[in-house]
């Protein structure tokens, strides 16, 4: 093995410099510039739905009927190969059923009597925008709205058998409560007028759980069989979808199958089918919201992720997630029930978890996506949780908490800048080893490794501080981009959402100059701080010997400040307060080493031209 000298040393630098240029490359095409795709297009869609909501009378698309086409059997629950309509607003989708009325501190909505479907949903803790005024984010939208999104239980008669079950039809009647509160459970019931009666009890909790507990009374001379099942289904997906670092659409926990992730795209083909599975969940997800079924834990079902390709030009592809039970067998003159739940709501992680432990859900917190270091994005979440309780501000909490991952680095990062300033001291002895064996390659090398052993340097020490932090890095974006606690979170001034980009642009000098910028050009006052932190950074090591890594060094910092400027905020801000600390800490170690700090050389070189330049016009001048 050939020891390491000072030429390798430098260029393994800058390999690591140059991956890192690569890896925010991709990250950069890959995901940052999706994003911003996504969310104009985000934007667009929210302006579509103000103008449905105020009763714009537009051609919307294609709306969904709300039951099967063919009689189901026991294989296939209700749901499948749909028809479409016409849509019309979302208030006249709504007054097309009697309602009941759902309230409580987080949501607001209705049931349909008709049908008994879950299809009126608003999420009264957010909002569309970070604008206070803006409206709360809907969920759910029955059949015949815009995008009809809703959740449905019922029975499907084993082997076909001519039993009248309930269905899209079915007008229910209210046999306990008036409003459905998390106080107030409210009891459906339906006769079918052939001796089953059906009755449907809701209860919520103050968050977004629903309980349901269905129950058929026998009044006929002969046993039945029943099948249960529950369904979300979905027509059209959401504008803002499609990101690489996250998962949006179909989605459940199969048992022992584990995770499934189905996107919209990869939906539309051959249903995917789980047999006999027990224990888990299955839904369709958003970046912030979702909707799952949770069957009984301990009971056996089949999970289905299937969706229908859409017909006619102008409509959409509709999604389903749903699960078919086993059949249950009700002897004449007795009544049996069964008990599921239905979450609707916003993805908060510490509630997730609750209902996890709370409720016997299988892997119920993968429902957040937390991607490859899921052992360090979630741990790294908490930790941010437990922060922002104390500081009460995820600005704040952030800075905080680079502090604390600067100090767990600390050690290592020690020997990295105690190695760079042992190196700096040993630049003359190296010199004088090139200069001496410069005719003789192996036995120059053989002198290097012969003083580094002496000294005690490993030259490539440098490198595992940013290899090591490069997964935390990942983890901490995927945290800002992923969960809902971070959305529309504000630090002070201008920075109104830590999980959105600085919103502010040097090309209109921060909003002073009255036009708008493209996109691309949007390289704000935090990715600038970040740029100026990253290149005196860079100022305190001496000049690289080879010119053309000099170069490299010197535009490193402007290339990451364009790069990072769609990155979110809160990151930036990170990554800045990180610059500022570590900055601090190799000047302090370099003086610790008795190492010279190169800054006000590095300074004085930079901006010798410039000095030059005024003092030439002020000579000029007198």
């Amino acid at each position: 093995m050939r020891p390491p000298n000072d030429n390798q040393d430098q260029n393994n630098l800058l390999y690591a410099v140059i991956l890192s240029f690569v890896v925010l490359m991709g990250w950069q095409y890959f995901f940052a510039k999706p994003h911003i795709q996504k969310e104009q297009a985000r934007i667009e869609f929210d302006r579509k739905v103000e103008a449905e909501r105020g009763g714009t009378q537009t051609q919307g698309p294609p709306g969904v009927a709300s039951g099967p086409v063919a009689a189901p059997s026991a294989a296939v629950p209700p749901g499948s190969g749909q028809t479409q309509q016409a849509a019309v607003p979302r208030g006249e989708a709504l007054s097309a059923s009697p309602r009941i009325a759902l309230r409580t501190p987080s949501l607001e909505g209705s049931i349909a009597l008709k049908s008994a479907r879950f299809d009126d949903l608003t999420l009264v803790k957010y909002r569309e925008t970070v604008d206070p005024n803006s409206n709360h984010v809907t969920l759910f939208s029955p059949a015949g709205a815009p995008d009809p999104y809703f959740a449905e239980f019922g029975w499907v008669p084993q082997g076909g058998a001519p039993l009248k079950v309930p269905d899209r039809d079915t007008l229910w009647t209210i046999e306990k409560g008036d409003t459905l509160t998390p106080d107030t459970p409210v009891t459906l019931t339906w006769d079918n007028g052939a001796g089953l009666v059906f009755r449907r009890t809701i209860s919520v909790d103050k968050d977004y759980m629903f309980k349901v507990v269905d129950e058929v009374e026998n009044r006929t001379a002969a046993e039945i069989s029943l099948l249960p099942y529950a369904r979300v289904h979905r027509y059209g997906h959401p504008a803002s979808h499609a990101f690489y670092i996250l998962h949006e659409g179909l989605i459940g926990v199969s048992g022992e199958a584990g995770l499934q992730e189905v996107t919209y795209a990869d939906a539309v083909g051959a249903p995917k089918v789980i047999e006999n599975v027990t224990g888990g969940w299955l839904g369709i997800t958003d970046k912030y919201w979702a909707a799952s079924l949770v069957p009984d834990q301990k009971e056996p079902y089949r999970a289905m992720y299937s969706a229908v390709k859409a017909r006619e030009p102008g409509e959409k592809d509709s999604y389903q997630s749903d699960y078919l039970r086993g059949a249950i067998a009700i002897p004449p003159n007795a009544r049996k029930g069964i008990e599921a739940h239905l979450y609707a709501g916003a993805k908060q992680a510490t509630l997730i978890d609750d209902y996890e432990t709370s409720l016997g859900i299988l892997q119920f917190d993968r429902m957040v996506d937390w991607g490859w270091f899921y052992f360090i994005t979630k741990p790294l979440f908490h930790l941010m949780e437990f922060i922002n309780g104390i500081v009460h501000n995820f600005g704040i909490t952030i800075l905080v908490l680079t502090v604390l991952v600067k100090a767990a680095f600390y050690p290592l990062a020690n020997k990295q800048y105690e190695s760079m300033a042992r190196m700096k001291k040993l630049q003359p002895e190296m010199q004088r080893i090139k200069e001496t064996y410069k005719d003789d390659a192996q036995r120059q090398q053989k002198e290097m490794f012969e003083l580094y052993r002496k000294e005690k340097i490993n030259p490539l020490a440098g490198c595992w501080p940013i290899l090591l932090q490069i997964p935390v890095f990942f983890a901490l974006y995927k945290v800002l981009f992923v969960t809902i606690d971070m959305r529309h979170a504000p630090f002070f001034g201008w920075i109104k959402d830590l999980s959105a980009p600085d919103p502010t642009s040097l090309f209109n000098l921060f909003g002073l100059l009255p036009y708008a910028v493209p996109e691309f050009l949007h390289i704000g006052i935090w990715p600038i701080v970040m740029g100026i932190t990253m290149w005196v950074q860079m100022q305190l090591n001496p000049p690289q010997p080879d010119p053309v890594q000099q170069q490299i060094f010197q535009w490193m910092p402007l290339l990451f400040t364009f790069l990072l400027a769609t990155f979110p905020a809160g990151l930036v801000i990170y990554w800045a307060w990180s610059n500022f600390l570590s900055i601090i800490q190799q000047w302090h170690i370099n003086r610790k080493n008795g190492a010279e700090t190169h800054l006000l050389q590095n300074l004085k070189r930079t901006f010798a031209p410039l000095l030059r330049l005024f003092g030439a016009g002020g000579s000029a001048s007198k």
